[in-house]
């Protein structure tokens, strides 16, 4: 698989050239029904309690959304997601970045957003990038293809840590 994807690549069938002009910016609305992990999340949730929506913009469109919370300390549902986030906004003590979901819309767009939000967690000063991720053969094999770790499987969830160094 991996040399055929090297072989479209070398013959120039994908361009990639687009992600050069990509822009990770802070995004305040979104239409959650779009979200192919999460769509049940509203946009108040995903907005509230310094949980963040980032996009990778190229020109005026949006080719891939993250959505990240801050924590200190790797939940392993929805809920303790929801609850961690909370206490650490109140503590003001989140060293880890929760991605609990990505989405793309462009062929490229999931590993570089990816890569946008790792430099975000290293230039702010966080310890940690660990994902909530859903029990699917698409997100382990994402993740596992962008360079992550599996720190274990959960009933419903599976978290994956990115290295930021």
């Amino acid at each position: 698989m991996k040399q055929i994807i090297s072989w479209i690549k070398e013959n120039k069938l994908i361009d990639f050239s687009w992600l050069k002009k990509t822009t990770f910016i802070e995004l305040k609305d979104i239409d959650v029904s779009q979200d192919p992990v999460r769509p049940e999340l509203s946009l108040k949730w995903r907005t509230s309690f310094n949980r963040r929506i980032f996009g990778l913009q190229c020109n005026e469109a949006i080719e891939g959304v993250i959505c990240l919370a801050f924590t200190n300390d790797v939940p392993h549902t929805v809920r303790e997601l929801d609850l961690m986030s909370r206490v650490a906004k109140y503590e003001k003590n989140a060293d880890t970045i929760i991605a609990y979901t990505v989405w793309s819309r462009k062929k490229g767009a999931g590993k570089k957003i990816m890569e946008e939000a790792l430099q975000y967690a290293k230039n702010n000063g966080f310890k940690r990038v660990v994902t909530l991720s859903p029990l699917t053969p698409m997100a382990t094999h994402y993740h596992i293809r962008n360079g992550a770790k599996l720190l274990g499987h959960n009933p419903s969830t599976q978290n994956f840590e990115y290295n930021i160094n």
